[in-house]
């Protein structure tokens, strides 16, 4: 078998006597979308956060682009192509969508002083502003790049954060419960983004989420934990009909 994008290998974490995660063991392949579900406690945030660096595993591999980066701090493993957002929604009061960017990329780039673009005395390039321009084109946000992020709704501020965590680009996305938060018509949008994302930019994506009906419109393949174990793993319409999958996610079984 090949060497996929990310590939977590039996990862375990334990919290005091609490097992978060048992041996779970998750592929994800270059340009694939792949959705982490199951009910509240399940371990999903866990393994998002082991992933990312936030958590470190007790045990197990996590190997990024043919690198193990398990013990790599957090902005390591941005500087190699692991873009991702937040659960709660996080930016920086004052500034515009286009700011956002264009600090994130200078970021990135390691180029100038985060404090010098902050205050305004920054100059970006002309090469810059275009993948700016193209990334807020990319969600959506041309109309409003240029008004505050105080002054935007809950769903424009969450297409502010998904262009930020563009930046790079990334090879893979990380989206943590990209949909909180937001009404029927922001997921609606939410939806339409991420697709035109994954074909335009042909980013590998990762998303927990809570919304069922929206993580699989999006992905190719679910994941599902229970009681931090992988019980299943597989395209979407062959997971969903798991009758260990009903019990577990949805409390039923049909």
């Amino acid at each position: 078998m090949s060497a996929a994008l990310l590939e977590v290998v039996g990862i375990t974490k334990r919290f005091d006597r609490l097992a978060a995660l048992s041996d779970v063991s998750v592929r994800v392949e270059a340009g694939e979308a792949v959705g982490v579900v199951g009910p509240n406690g399940a371990g999903k945030t866990t393994l998002f956060d082991c992933v990312l660096g936030v958590v470190r595993p007790d045990a197990g591999s996590v190997v990024f682009d043919g690198r193990r980066v398990d013990r790599m701090p957090p902005f390591r493993r941005g500087l190699l192509g692991i873009g991702r957002t937040f659960q709660r929604l996080e930016l920086f009061s004052g500034m515009t969508p286009r700011e956002h960017l264009l600090v994130t990329e200078r970021v990135r780039g390691g180029e100038g002083r985060l404090w010098k673009d902050v205050i305004g005395l920054g100059r970006p390039k002309p090469g810059e502003r275009r993948e700016a321009a193209a990334l807020l084109e990319l969600v959506g946000l041309t109309d409003v790049a240029d008004v505050p992020v105080d002054a935007l709704s809950l769903g424009q501020g969450r297409l502010v954060e998904l262009a930020r965590a563009l930046v790079g680009p990334p090879k893979l996305l990380m989206l943590d419960e990209p949909s909180s938060g937001l009404d029927d018509a922001e997921r609606a949008t939410l939806v339409s983004v991420l697709l035109r994302v994954r074909h335009e930019r042909g980013v590998s994506v990762v998303m927990v989420e809570h919304d069922l009906d929206l993580v699989t419109a999006v992905v190719d393949r679910l994941v599902v934990l229970d009681a931090g174990r992988k019980i299943a793993d597989g395209p979407v319409d062959a997971v969903i009909s798991d009758p260990a999958v009903r019990h577990a996610y949805l409390g039923v079984v049909r």
